[in-house]
């Protein structure tokens, strides 16, 4: 199946929050009153005035968490199943037929049921005429093509050195345990883990029929292959660094390096011609072209068919929904039931046909006029971090001449992809749940191959378009709002126009910032990776972001006795977000320089309707001590408090808890 891309997470800036997936479904709607809301109340804790609604109605009984983007993602999955069941029920082709035969397929458990192992079949079949050596390099590469990486990873991702360019990345995989140190570990956790995976190693072979009077050695040949691979793998903690994860080589020196494992050869199966790959790993995959050639082809046999069924077994029967659940579930994702059924299958087209459904959700649930405003908006933020360019007093010349030259080549791309994919594909029927998998893993294997090449980097996007994110990507230098963001509470197309700036603008702000912050310096506006800040500048933006790191380190966690916000952690989060509060401001006054009262506190509004939350005790521990982002009170709270526009259009005066003094106020692009 579709694995994460390596230097994805290190590279690209994703999402402005964390959008929780545990969240009851509910509604948060802007009530009109009469008269304005209380002075006193919007002076002191603005969060609780601005949400005291969606607070009372939203209370967590248990452990989890709602919070009001939590609620808009949830939403974004139920739009995605409505669509899913209209193209089973319709009759249109192309695109919705395959995806409404893919959802039936997987609804329909009594077909599944009879199914069995049949969609696996052929696959194992192709394993079953290896008889030589030779013959395991090939058998490899055509698990690849179908979206079962075996023996090694290999994925598309940005070059390190070009990033107009992606690169295919040779990295480490193989291996049924998520850490190669469980393999070789002796501490008693380690081996109690290993144990319970033995164990499902077994059960697994056994269901792809291996005998059970060979079904213990076959089960420790596959332990025994894996731990070679283990052996040669790195430690997990080193992966972090793209850097330390890129090693571009000549395509044309695989085969001879590799003879036995026959990368050369692997490349093109996988219909990739680029004259370079990286591999950061050769000791690696030097042990893998001498595991080829000095094990016997029966060993290989053995661990591919286990490696086919293991990636299968969660779209299969429910006897290998169980073994499945049993280990991967319960032992290595601590869940205590499987999910429904309903989103178990719309969790795999998600992920093996995602792209698919993302072209269908954007016709039917991003009208013309949002995007359009969406668009409007987030140009007319973009040139207000012009002029926060132009006016700052803490970047030196230099700093701002790239900046600028950065912005002028910044894109936005709002809805989805402006490079469409090829969607011609094999046609999938309602027979197999199993096999429509295999048909979809083999199409989006396809595509991710082609984004390899030079002027691919574009292609598309790292997050689907019906998955709710507004992200800035690093090295394309573009804004990404995807088709599921545009709804509210972030763009509400019934809200007043001005709390539209308030909530989109202000999360467009932000993240244009992460362009130009200590993030964004790394990056200049060639897109060559150098820090373009002077001295001058990094000691500015530390002087500025100190004052928010004391600010935040005094807010309590809400629900927390005696623990507080860590303002370090969670700095470089905060300083975005007054940024984009900034920004959005600035955008909304220069549109409407003659902008009602209702209209100013509309903008404040829709800024702290973002970030109402509930949680458990418990969920807020782990979250205070790990999550990068305040908690949503002081998200809402604590740019405010720096606005002397907040304090103007709620007449708070200065030194109240949601007006800080003028000497305590923090400005970055103001």
């Amino acid at each position: 199946m579709p694995t994460p891309r390596p230097l994805s997470l290190a590279l690209c800036l994703v999402l402005v929050a964390s959008l929780s997936m545990n969240v009851a479904l509910a509604k948060s709607r802007k009530k009109s009153s009469s008269r304005g809301p209380s002075t006193s109340l919007a002076c002191s804790d603005f969060y609780s005035q601005a949400n005291a609604d969606w607070l009372k109605a939203n209370a967590v009984a248990g452990s989890g968490m709602q919070s009001a983007l939590g609620v808009l993602a949830q939403h974004a999955q139920q739009q995605q199943i409505d669509l899913l069941n209209a193209d089973m029920q319709g009759t249109q082709a192309g695109v919705a037929k395959l995806l409404g035969d893919f959802w039936a397929s997987g609804l329909d458990e009594a077909a599944v049921e009879r199914d069995g192992a049949a969609p696996i079949a052929p696959l194992l079949s192709r394993i079953d005429a290896i008889r030589r050596s030779k013959d395991v390099p090939a058998a490899i590469a055509a698990l690849h093509q179908v979206g079962i990486p075996v023996a090694f990873n290999f994925s598309a991702d940005v070059d390190l050195r070009d990033p107009s360019r992606h690169l295919g990345y040779f990295s480490q995989g193989g291996l049924g345990l998520p850490d190669p140190a469980y393999y070789t570990r002796t501490d008693a956790d380690t081996r109690a883990l290993l144990a319970r995976y033995t164990d499902y190693v077994s059960r697994i072979l056994a269901l792809t029929g291996s005998k059970p009077d060979q079904l213990k050695a076959a089960t420790q040949a596959v332990l025994d292959l894996e731990t070679r691979i283990a052996q040669a793998s790195r430690p997990l903690a080193t992966l972090g660094d793209p850097r330390a994860n890129y090693a571009q080589v000549a395509t044309s020196t695989l085969g001879k390096q590799y003879r036995h494992l026959q990368l050369g050869d692997f490349l093109k199966a996988q219909g990739v011609s680029d004259d370079a790959v990286s591999l950061a790993n050769p000791q690696l995959f030097a042990q893998l072209d001498a595991l080829v050639d000095g094990l016997k082809p029966a060993q290989w046999k053995t661990y591919l068919r286990y490696q086919v069924g293991a990636a299968m077994a969660p779209y299969l029967s429910k006897a290998w929904r169980d073994v499945d659940f049993a280990f991967r579930g319960q032992v290595l994702r601590g869940e205590t039931a499987p999910a429904p059924r309903q989103q178990q299958v719309l969790d795999a087209i998600n992920l093996a046909a995602g792209p698919m459904l993302g072209r269908e959700y954007v016709g039917r649930y991003l009208p013309g006029a949002t995007k359009a405003r969406a668009v409007e908006i987030a140009g007319q933020v973009r040139d207000a971090l012009g002029r926060g360019i132009d006016r700052n007093t803490w970047m030196s010349p230099q700093a701002k001449t790239e900046a600028k030259a950065k912005l002028a080549r910044l894109r936005i791309e709002v809805g989805a992809p402006t490079r469409d994919l090829d969607y011609s594909v094999q046609p999938m029927g309602r027979g197999s749940f199993g096999a429509n998998m295999l048909i979809a893993s083999t199409w989006r294997h396809r595509e991710e191959m082609r984004r390899i090449g030079r002027d691919n980097a574009d292609r598309r996007w790292d997050v689907l378009p019906q998955q709710p994110a507004l992200a800035y990507d690093i090295p394309q230098n573009r804004l990404i709002v995807t088709a599921a963001m545009l709804q509210a509470p972030v763009l509400d197309m019934a809200q007043d126009p001005a709390a539209q700036y308030g909530a989109f603008g202000a999360l467009v702000g932000h993240e244009l910032t992460h362009g130009f912050d200590a993030s964004g310096r790394m990056v200049d506006a060639s897109g060559n990776v150098r820090d373009w800040w002077t001295p001058v500048d990094a000691a500015g933006w530390e002087t500025r972001s100190a004052k928010l790191v004391s600010q935040y380190g005094a807010y309590a966690w809400p629900g927390l006795t005696g623990l507080k916000v860590d303002g370090r952690r969670t700095r470089d989060e905060n300083a975005a977000d007054l940024a984009g509060v900034d920004l959005a401001w600035d955008a909304l006054t220069t549109a409407q320089p003659t902008l009602a009262s209702a209209g100013r506190q509309a903008f404040f509004q829709g800024w702290a309707r973002l970030w109402p939350q509930q949680m458990s005790s418990d969920v807020a521990l782990a979250m205070s001590s790990s999550n990068m982002h305040a908690p949503g009170q002081w998200r809402a709270n604590g740019p405010l408090a720096n606005e002397p526009a907040f304090g103007s259009a709620f007449s708070c005066k200065s030194g109240t808890p949601m007006q800080r003094s003028t000497s305590e106020q923090v400005s970055i692009w103001r």
